[in-house]
């Protein structure tokens, strides 16, 4: 696979193709998440109380601005990556200013869905972003996968996965995931770039009043950097209210 790296406008993007961006970072700002997407994943912090999560799964390295951001703002938490190309590995180190922190951040160089079948291991957040040069996911969007998904979170995970919200297959992924955590999942309406995020929750219930969202949304702009106000709306029209609470 072809790994390149270019920049435009102060922007350092990574691409698996020439037309592909696996993940971008903003040279002034290189643990700011860049791309809208990447800012929905995070969302799932509106969604727990904090403190959470104790320890995270990233399935897909990419540029590694979730694991960056994860790294510098919630510094209690402890990440596992699973990345299938190690060169992916060695160019977030070299460009895109990957953290050296083995006490904190557990790179397994590997095939995803086989750590989470062979893994025994709970995570309170599994972010799932793995796609070939071709957009394509493979077998990290089938059912089998979202089952081993959902059986190593603990009570409180939530996992958080990157779909194509424009590609033909993604009615059936949204439907794999919904099967998987037995409808307790929740599906975005798609933000700018055309992707959307959807989530999955474990044994607990998400339940949060919806006046609380923006309250979460504002703490986290104010002492994370991170402006996850324009999600409520998202969130909200989602289908999962309940009265005047979000629940899924």
């Amino acid at each position: 696979m072809s790994i390149e790296v270019s920049e435009k406008s102060g922007v350092r993007y990574l691409h698996f193709s020439a037309d592909w961006i696996q993940g971008a970072m903003r040279i002034r700002k290189p643990n700011a998440l860049e791309l809208s997407y990447s800012r929905d994943m995070m969302a799932c912090l509106l969604l727990r109380d904090a403190p959470w999560p104790r320890n995270a799964l990233l399935v897909g390295l990419g540029a590694g601005s979730l694991v960056k951001f994860i790294y510098h703002q919630l510094p209690d938490t402890h990440i596992t990556v699973v990345e299938i190309d190690p060169q992916v590995e060695i160019v977030a180190r070299l460009h895109f200013n990957l953290p050296d922190d083995p006490e904190r951040i557990h790179i397994v160089i590997g095939d995803g869905a086989d750590f989470m079948r062979q893994s025994g291991k709970k995570f309170d957040a599994i972010f799932v972003d793995g796609f070939d040069k071709n957009g394509r996911a493979g077998i990290l969007d089938t059912l089998p996968f979202y089952q081993a998904c959902r059986a190593r979170l603990s009570s409180s995970g939530l996992m958080s996965v990157n779909l194509l919200g424009r590609s033909r297959g993604f009615a059936a992924s949204a439907e794999r995931i919904a099967t998987a955590f037995e409808q307790r999942a929740l599906i975005f309406p798609s933000c700018d770039s055309g992707n959307t995020i959807a989530f999955g929750a474990g044994d607990d219930l998400v339940e949060v009043p919806a006046a609380e969202l923006a309250e979460r949304a504002e703490h986290i702009k104010s002492t994370m950097g991170l402006d996850l106000l324009q999600v409520v709306p998202r969130l909200k029209a989602a289908g999962k209210l309940s009265g005047d609470r979000l629940v899924f």
